[in-house]
């Protein structure tokens, strides 16, 4: 009998196999919670270093985005006139805190579209896309941060190149992030549609 019970015990002891033979892969739902919390600790902590940067910036005007998108000396020379050297010295003070949200939003979109079932309903491409998509800003939000370093160490009226390149570095990664809060949102509504039709 007790060998009869220390069989049954094996037996239930044993991993579930798939038809093939294979075990079950006990493990995807733990990687699924761990990408959820990540996402979710990468997520506050980029919208907490938002917010506190832009409450740290609200006092320049014109605003930082008008900064950003200054495509030529004269623009751009114009901003940093209206800031002054106080201004200036406050644009220069966040590009540190800068990198580390850069950092924070780059990673919080690769791991909402790969390590969270958000995009599993919308294909292999979209997904890839997703996942691409805040990295790519990052990354262009990293030379921008680069290029406007330079730039407000000193007057540089003859590198019109420059103010150009970080100008479309910035509208690079602004449409890039709206393009993944727009697929974010698809993802959601067919998620939502996909509930509603069980």
């Amino acid at each position: 009998m007790l060998t009869h019970v220390s069989r049954n015990h094996d037996a239930d002891a044993r991993p579930a196999l798939h038809p093939g033979g294979r075990a079950a892969p006990a493990a995807a739902p733990r990687r699924a919670t761990r990408g959820i919390r990540l996402a979710w600790a990468l997520g506050l902590l980029s919208a907490a270093l938002f917010g506190a940067l832009a409450l740290y910036l609200a006092p320049l005007q014109p605003g930082v985005l008008a900064l950003q998108l200054a495509a030529t000396p004269r623009a751009f020379g114009a901003i940093v006139h209206a800031w002054g050297a106080d201004g200036v010295a406050r644009f220069r003070a966040h590009l540190p805190w800068d990198c580390l949200l850069l950092a924070a939003y780059g990673a919080f979109g690769w791991v909402l579209a790969r390590r969270t079932a958000l995009f599993a309903r919308c294909g292999r491409r979209t997904r890839a896309l997703a996942a691409a998509l805040l990295p790519a800003a990052a990354l262009a939000d990293a030379a921008e941060n680069g290029l406007h370093g330079w730039l407000t160490a000193a007057p540089r009226f003859d590198a019109g190149a420059a103010y150009a390149a970080a100008a479309g570095a910035a509208a690079f990664k602004w449409a890039a992030i709206a393009a993944f809060l727009l697929l974010v949102a698809w993802a959601l509504a067919r998620g939502a549609d996909a509930v509603a039709q069980r």
